[in-house]
């Protein structure tokens, strides 16, 4: 997949220019220059409207102590659909279309939100796969400690065993010992 991305930005420039030579055959040279400055005139705009929107609701959102009201993928949506209006070309200006576009926006909400979900899932899974495959138990899956205790310990139980005093053996899990030094070099336990 990333080498398609690859070979996909790099093929980008080339198709850009072969639809302005084309457009431009239709409708003329001037007509395709205003078209695409008009385009990057939309960018800016849009670019400008979403950062201060964008500001404003996190300023809000840093005052009164909660999340922004709107997420913060709306906002995203719009700059990076001013971002490529401002690129010239045709295929750009296309997708920052779809991006900033009031109708188009809430499915692309909903298909990136699935996407991320999957990409989610597929990575907790991977890493399940990895923490079994090394012996070690998975946080939150059962084990010693039972679930949602992710070092295996019991509150008040027997340090030896694993409870919440960490330094036994069959705790699971290496104990370092040795002593508190100050950084100012003076020793505050006899004070």
């Amino acid at each position: 997949m990333p080498l398609l991305a690859v070979l996909a930005l790099m093929a980008l420039p080339f198709v850009e220019v072969w639809l302005m030579i084309v457009v431009g055959g239709w409708i003329g040279v001037p007509w395709t220059l205003a078209v695409l400055v008009s385009l990057t005139v939309l960018g800016v705009f849009l670019l400008r409207r979403a950062g201060t929107r964008a500001f404003r609701d996190a300023d809000q959102a840093m005052r009164t102590g909660e999340p922004p009201r709107g997420g913060l993928l709306d906002p995203l949506m719009l700059m990076a659909g001013g971002v490529l209006l401002v690129v010239p070309g045709f295929v750009t200006a296309f997708l920052g279309l779809l991006l900033v576009t009031p109708v188009t926006r809430p499915a692309l909400r909903w298909a990136f939100a699935g996407w991320a979900q999957r990409r989610m899932r597929r990575m907790q899974e991977r890493m399940n796969e990895e923490f079994a495959a090394q012996g070690a138990r998975i946080p939150g899956q059962g084990g010693p400690g039972g679930p949602g205790d992710p070092f295996g310990r019991r509150p008040g139980g027997d340090p030896g065993k694993g409870g919440s005093g960490g330094s036994g053996g069959s705790g699971g899990g290496r104990v370092i010992q040795g002593h508190f030094e100050p950084e100012d070099g003076t020793d505050r336990s006899q004070d």
